[in-house]
């Protein structure tokens, strides 16, 4: 009795064990669907699988030639301001002369679109908060947290496309 009590504590301690093994798995940035398929594997090893398996950076990797497509053609962006890109949810500025910037145009304070660059900020419409073109820092809130910036390229036709 005592000695199949000792195998059912081991055989529940393996079972925790790559149940937590799954959990960390699951913190680290692994996809949600790893987990689903741990289970899948019979023994201890396929709790090891997914930590192997679990750097599918390669679909995120293969965002950029999504992101390669030009956003906007750098003539359609004004010197001191900018350019909304709804569809996008992006803005791209030029705050000097062939400096380009871009930054998401998910404002940080609620999560509204901005609307319009005008007079040297990026503005919001839903409770007025406004961002510097050159930066994308808050210039007036209620937003207290500037716009998140994204790395962008200029292509020597002047399309302007996510790095």
């Amino acid at each position: 009795m005592t000695e199949s009590q000792t195998a059912r504590r081991t055989v529940l301690a393996a079972g925790a064990a790559a149940l937590a093994g799954g959990t960390l798995a699951a913190c680290g940035g692994g996809e949600e669907k790893k987990p689903a398929t741990e289970p899948a594997g019979p023994s201890a090893p396929s709790a090891e699988a997914p930590a192997a398996s679990s750097p599918p950076a390669p679909p995120v990797a293969s965002a950029p030639p999504q992101n390669a497509k030009p956003l906007v053609d750098s003539s359609k962006v004004p010197v001191g301001g900018g350019t909304v890109l709804k569809e996008a949810k992006l803005v791209v500025t030029q705050p000097t002369a062939g400096s380009f910037r871009c930054f998401s145009a998910v404002c940080p304070h609620q999560g509204c679109l901005v609307n319009k660059v005008a007079d040297g900020t990026i503005d919001c419409p839903c409770h007025g908060s406004k961002f510097q073109v050159a930066d994308g820092a808050v210039a007036h809130g209620p937003a207290t947290r500037p716009l998140e910036e994204k790395q962008i390229k200029v292509a020597p036709n002047g399309e302007i496309s996510l790095a």
